[in-house]
């Protein structure tokens, strides 16, 4: 199987996480990672969906998913084309006698210390989900105590954003106001 990054807008409404999972509950794919926030504009909100499927299983998410009221737009975001992160917290065990050798690896991946006590230490790190999963083996060492990942974020590379793309040719005003149309599928 392959793993496609799928960016999503939809109505920043009520329902429609739900209604998303749901699709992909009824038809057994299951979502490696999910991550939804607002966009720049208020009234739409931007999924980012990672799944592992094949062609024919993609191309009938996709048709799905297009068919649901609330989804604006899909495209599929190619790792190549885009920049893309993940966001890690995660509390380590940490003494007197082993805080420079966490302080060590926190420096090699570039993650900063936003918490510490006299027994641990919250990390944050960002990155691609190869340098999380590196730092992450890297500090099972220490002992683990929690974790917790954001999952992936995309945004593809260049001046064009995806609502610029979509938005605009459907008579949605992109940031500025003004009518909103009917793009209901």
């Amino acid at each position: 199987m392959a793993t496609h990054t799928l960016a999503v807008l939809v109505e920043n409404s009520p329902g429609v996480l739900a209604r998303v999972a749901g699709l992909f509950s009824r038809r057994a794919y299951n979502i490696d990672s999910l991550a939804v926030g607002p966009t720049e504009n208020p009234n739409i909100s931007r999924m980012t969906i990672v799944l592992n499927v094949e062609g024919h299983a993609l191309e009938q998410v996709i048709r799905q998913l297009d068919k649901l009221v609330n989804v604006i737009q899909i495209a599929e975001v190619i790792p190549d084309e885009s920049v893309q992160a993940e966001l890690l917290l995660v509390k380590v065990s940490a003494t007197t006698r082993n805080r420079f050798d966490v302080d060590a690896v926190v420096e090699k991946y570039d993650a900063k210390v936003v918490d510490s006590d006299a027994s641990s230490v919250t990390i944050e790190a960002t990155g691609e989900a190869a340098k999380i999963a590196d730092l992450l083996s890297d500090l099972e060492q220490f002992g683990i105590r929690e974790l917790v990942q954001s999952g992936l974020i995309a945004l593809e590379r260049g001046g064009t954003s995806l609502s610029d793309r979509t938005l605009s040719t459907q008579g949605i005003p992109i940031a500025d106001g003004g009518v909103q149309a009917d793009y209901q599928n």
